[in-house]
């Protein structure tokens, strides 16, 4: 099992976020947010994702949070999940832009 086993299971995984109406939140600063991003993506910086979890859950979907590159989208996926969110990383917002238009 190679790197490209993992982007095709990332990318199915992706395609069923997005056929039960997924949301994805942008867990990158405003200002990063405001330089480029993803058309109806939702832009939550991570220091404030914890103080969202309540708010986030409300939103009865699932969740993808993508960032600049992987790394904050992790750590906020990590976080979501303790909290009994149904959400995935989708790492850099350029790249899964490439697979949610």
């Amino acid at each position: 099992m190679g790197i490209f086993s993992f982007l095709n299971r990332k990318g199915e995984k992706i395609s069923d976020f997005k056929s039960r109406n997924a949301l994805i939140i942008d867990v990158r600063t405003k200002a990063e947010f405001q330089q480029g991003h993803i058309k109806g993506s939702k832009n939550i910086p991570l220091n404030n994702i914890a103080s969202k979890t309540v708010e986030i859950k409300k939103m009865d979907k699932p969740i993808i949070f993508c960032c600049a590159s992987g790394m904050r989208s992790g750590q906020a996926t990590a976080l979501a999940k303790r909290e009994g969110i149904e959400c995935m990383n989708g790492g850099g917002w350029s790249s899964l832009k490439r697979h949610w238009s």
